[in-house]
């Protein structure tokens, strides 16, 4: 294994960051190619990564940084279903489960599973919908509680609330993470028992914090009269491990699997997806996992330069590494898409805040950068202020929609509001305002508003931050399945780059460990 900062690229790159570099107004203004050659295109997604830092020396060190760290190969041996998870022995396949019908370099024999139990979990979720599956008074189910933490919850969330458009009108799906006991009641206190169905999701079925909701949500079931032999009426459960589920007295004909070689923070594709697919039915959840195949597709046979994945986790990887910016921010202008930067936070921060190489070795550069964010519109009108003035350097990643389907009468009026601000918001990051032009909008201003050092200095802004935009064609289960697989394949090319396994999550177990062990002392 060679390390990254042996690499010529890495060298190249190094020394780039060195030299003084243009700033983004006069890279934007000088460069009339730009905003063509920094846009690329894939599965309905448009990136726009003109404001970043960037030169054309600057771009194709990043490519041959990609072409020299392996990229392909390693690409190549996650999708043949390799275990490149070396510390657990494991393949990663989350590329299997949206994988089609055909099989894919994992073989045949893979897919024959993942269709099965798609077909399983399909059949269920519509069974939930048209009101055939019913509780201990036979009464059809109409609210689903989701009982699940981490991946087990982040995903199923977060694209429930993406798609509630396609939400069924009758039966309601609940999300509910945290053992904090107000976190349950509050759902529960509005849900008829006779009418409600709880989902279990966990991959060993011993998380504790979701064990202790399933313990809480049975009682609740008996205390508003389920006799304790029916209890199972009203319960699911989503496993690895359909033993650990039998044992506590889940059905097998309601218990729905999935298998080792899935990450938890990479199931939403998986039997892990049931809520999403009662909320929006079987064809819809089909969709989204066409939509993720799609852009597995692109990353698997795409050259590197124009590779909207790899090109992504290059950009991360100079503002990161070379331009030393430590966090990243991920700000989507669709309000349905408010749990995104949540989920992608977890994605990217467990799988690549790493501090050893692969073989072990103390990490020779910088790893995962902090993740945050949220919506943009709120945004602008709070932490804002620091990325256009504060003494932190943050990369902003933006992400639009491009049609609008919203059924109210000023719709569009409210889109075109929405995205004038996030390009606005983009361009005033990059461009700054300089102290001369400063002077000249104040002395415009009206008689005795001169500009004087002092508001010039206030209300000048350094600007050369740098954003790129992501513009979703419509927010769909398509596209959004191809946006979640985009982010995936950017999270595995910096790990790649940085020789670092995006596959374990030590630190979150030394923390589960840990309450374990008090609650034995306690």
């Amino acid at each position: 294994m060679q390390l990254p900062i042996h690499l010529a690229a890495w060298q190249r790159l190094s020394q780039l960051a060195a030299e003084p570099q243009p700033h983004l107004r006069d890279l934007l203004d000088q460069d009339p190619s730009r905003a063509e050659r920094l846009r690329l295109n894939a599965v309905g997604i448009t990136l726009d990564a003109s404001r970043q830092r960037l030169t054309p020396a600057i771009e194709q060190a990043l490519v041959d940084l990609a072409e020299q760290s392996d990229v392909a190969g390693q690409r190549d041996a996650m999708f043949r279903g390799d275990p490149i998870n070396a510390t657990e022995n494991r393949a990663v396949l989350h590329v299997a489960l949206r994988g089609g019908q055909a099989p894919g370099p994992w073989g045949a024999a893979i897919s024959a599973d993942v269709g099965r139990e798609l077909e399983r979990m399909g059949d269920f979720a519509e069974a939930v919908r048209a009101g055939s599956v019913t509780g201990h008074t036979d009464e059809a189910i109409t609210d689903v509680v989701n009982l699940g933490i981490g991946g087990s919850n982040l995903g199923p969330h977060m694209a429930c609330d993406a798609l509630e458009d396609l939400a069924h009108p009758r039966v309601r799906v609940h999300h509910v993470s945290n053992a904090d006991a107000w976190a349950l009641w509050r759902v529960l206190k509005a849900l008829d028992a006779r009418r409600t169905l709880f989902i279990v999701s966990s991959k060993t079925f011993t998380t504790q914090e979701t064990l202790t909701n399933a313990a809480s949500a049975q009682r609740w079931l008996i205390d508003q009269g389920c006799p304790p032999d029916r209890v199972s009426d009203h319960l699911a459960a989503i496993t690895a491990t359909p033993a650990e589920s039998a044992r506590l007295g889940y059905r097998p004909d309601r218990t729905f699997l999935f298998w080792d070689w899935v990450g938890g923070r990479y199931s939403l594709w998986s039997s892990l997806g049931l809520p999403l697919a009662i909320a929006v039915g079987a064809q819809a959840f089909r969709e989204l996992l066409a939509g993720g195949h799609a852009m597995d597709e692109h990353f698997r046979h795409t050259p590197l330069s124009d590779n909207l994945p790899v090109r992504l986790a290059l950009h991360g990887i100079w503002n990161r590494n070379f331009l030393g910016m430590p966090s990243q921010l991920l700000v989507s202008y669709a309000s349905r898409l408010a749990r995104f930067t949540p989920f992608v936070q977890q994605m990217d921060m467990e799988s690549n805040g790493k501090h050893t190489h692969t073989d072990g070795t103390p990490a020779t550069v910088d790893t995962g950068p902090i993740v945050w964010g949220g919506l943009g519109m709120d945004g602008q009108h709070a932490y804002f202020q620091l990325i256009h003035q504060g003494r932190h350097k943050v990369p902003v990643e933006f992400i639009g929609v491009l049609d609008e389907d919203t059924p109210l009468p000023l719709a569009g009026t409210h889109h075109r509001l929405v995205n004038l601000n996030m390009r606005a918001q983009a361009e005033a990051m990059a461009r700054g305002r300089s102290p001369d032009d400063t002077r000249a909008m104040l002395n415009r201003g009206a008689p005795g508003d001169g500009a004087d050092e002092t508001m010039t200095a206030h209300r000048s802004f350094e600007g050369n931050v740098p954003t790129q935009l992501l513009w979703l064609d419509r927010l769909d289960p398509r596209h959004l399945g191809a946006l979640i697989a985009l982010y995936e394949h950017k999270v595995f090319v910096q790990a790649a780059i940085w020789r670092i396994n995006a596959f374990d999550q030590w630190g979150v177990e030394l923390g589960k460990s840990m309450a374990k062990a008090l609650e034995q002392r306690h």
